[in-house]
């Protein structure tokens, strides 16, 4: 998957350092925040079996892959509006982004493979999700287009495309304004100019582990699948992406020199089976400094209400998950970010301000 955000040649090189061809379906994503494949919801369990795998274990693999592209579906989508509306508060870390993501049967893990097959994707990349007000989605590209060529010259196909592609789209995203595509559409031959969108160039990532926690290493935000079970609704999801987000934008990961042993929690917990081992405890991260967590939910609240984000209910729900899982859970939210009495006072207080700058007409920034 590629092309939603930065080009980021550095991610690619990062990227390519720590994995040869590690792909799985919890981490489908070359480039930083990929919207998935909503649609494999629809795809029926009754299809036939792929030769050479049997229907037991084919059926598990959809039903794995389903549930992992939905859970990242409402990921990204709840995501967008943050990373889209907040280039400004990002600081350094705004970059262009075409505005879709593509993935081909090879994004996935050998193991399934099959099931990608399954579900309709081949050699060639695909377009699996357009971003809602991106420059993608004003140039008319959809859901299902397959990728053919850019600015003239073919895009790859088979296991390495996406690699291949980002390569390609790496420098062209960083020097130009628009990209010319071309689709295949049905048949058809399709030509679109792609206007490029400046956005936050974090990524989005799904965490498959049941503990009720999210991470930010300073380039990625990830949370795990315990968080998306324990929120209430998208808002509240929305609170937890954003505050994760201002943290990596306010340079926290590298202040308490932590980068390291959060991405490295990152990277095991995008796994289809993390190791647990590495769970134990608070998984060496050290506890936030109330400064420091008061200060990203600050900015976490502006990115909230620039994106269109209600941010009433922010303190009751950092309020209700303290008190279900307090900083005695290991591997819980509250166990890395203590301080919920000092920062509910700050987010009462920005609030407060965000709703007088509104009522003024004044711009929402911190």
């Amino acid at each position: 998957m590629y092309g939603l955000l930065q080009p980021l040649v550095t991610q690619l090189k990062r990227t390519l350092k720590r994995e040869t061809r590690h792909f799985t379906p919890a981490r489908i994503a070359l480039l930083p925040i990929a919207l998935a494949l909503s649609a494999c919801s629809t795809v029926s369990l009754d299809t036939p079996a792929t030769p050479g795998v049997t229907a037991a274990s084919e059926s598990v693999q959809l039903q794995t892959l389903r549930t992992i592209t939905s859970q990242q579906d409402r990921l990204y989508r709840i995501a967008a509006p943050l990373l889209v509306s907040n280039a400004p508060l990002c600081r350094g870390n705004a970059r262009n982004l075409i505005g879709f993501s593509a993935k081909n049967k090879y994004s996935f893990s050998e193991d399934y493979v099959a099931a990608a097959e399954t579900l309709g994707f081949t050699e060639q990349l695909q377009v699996t999700g357009v971003l809602n007000n991106s420059g993608a989605a004003r140039a008319g590209i959809k859901r299902g287009d397959i990728l053919a060529t850019v600015e003239g010259q073919a895009m790859p196909a088979g296991p390495n495309a996406e690699r291949q592609a980002a390569g390609i789209l790496a420098p062209m995203v960083g020097k130009r304004t628009s990209i010319k595509l071309g689709l295949t559409r049905a048949g058809t031959n399709v030509n679109v100019t792609v206007p490029l969108t400046l956005a936050c160039g974090f990524g989005i990532d799904l965490g498959n582990a049941d503990n009720v926690n999210a991470y930010a290493d300073g380039r990625r935000v990830l949370v795990t699948r315990g968080m998306l079970n324990f929120v209430r609704n998208d808002g509240e999801l929305a609170f937890v992406l954003a505050k994760e987000l201002a943290h990596n934008a306010l340079g926290h990961p590298s202040q308490q020199k932590m980068n390291a042993t959060v991405g490295g929690i990152i990277d095991n917990l995008t796994r289809v089976t993390p190791d647990a081992t590495a769970l134990s405890g608070s998984g060496g991260v050290r506890a936030t400094p109330q400064e420091l967590d008061a200060a990203a939910d600050k900015l976490a609240l502006y990115m909230l209400a620039r994106a269109g984000y209600s941010i009433d209910g922010a303190a009751a729900f950092w309020q209700r998950l303290a008190t279900q899982y307090p900083a005695s859970v290991p591997n819980a939210y509250t166990a890395i970010h203590p301080s919920t009495a000092y920062r509910v006072d700050a987010i009462n207080k920005t609030s407060a301000d965000i709703k007088g700058k509104l009522a003024a007409k004044k711009p929402l920034m911190p």
